[in-house]
């Protein structure tokens, strides 16, 4: 039995579309609002007691996971949020358990100017074909990944302000049916 491409799935931006200019905005048609403290968050304020910690305010759609189990891809969080997107993440959108992929460094430069999870994302798939969703894809990735993995992939960016639409899941099922 052949397995399914995989579909690699960042978090902030494709599912909780966020504006990076910090502007306020209306939720898009179809978002809920969350506040969530996951200990990823509150580790970021460690001069701060964790009860006094502001929460991380969501936006998701709660159709989306849904959407995402009708693709026929292996799902995978690619997500720096990585085993807490199964508890902050996917009860709110309506995925079940997924793997996740665990990142040996984070947020760190890349001495070909890669994004920190292109090296170890390309190692995680081991050869298999994938779809990696994310906000930050850049043409170097796109191009390193087409010369040093083996199977077929496609990177597809998602306006962080949008988040995923209809458009997107039309485009992972054409791919999807391609490869």
């Amino acid at each position: 039995m052949t397995r399914p491409p995989l579909l690699l799935l960042d978090v902030d931006g494709p599912l909780n579309p966020h504006p990076y200019d910090g502007k306020p905005r209306p939720r898009p048609a179809g978002y809920e609002s969350h506040s969530v403290k996951p200990e990823s968050w509150i580790a970021r304020f460690p001069e701060q007691p964790p009860g006094e910690v502001k929460p991380l305010h969501l936006w998701l759609n709660p159709g989306h996971g849904a959407e995402l189990l009708a693709l026929p891809y292996e799902l995978v969080w690619a997500t720096a949020w990585m085993g807490e997107a199964n508890t902050w993440i996917s009860p709110l959108v309506g995925l079940p358990e997924l793997p996740f992929i665990v990142w040996p460094r984070m947020h760190q430069g890349d001495p070909e100017g890669l994004h920190w999870k292109t090296r170890a994302l390309v190692a995680w798939a081991d050869g298999r074909p994938f779809v990696w969703v994310d906000d930050e894809l850049r043409p170097q990735d796109t191009e390193w990944i087409a010369a040093h993995h083996p199977g077929p992939a496609l990177t597809h960016w998602i306006d962080p302000e949008i988040g995923l639409r209809d458009v997107d899941f039309a485009a992972l099922r054409e791919w999807a049916a391609a490869a």
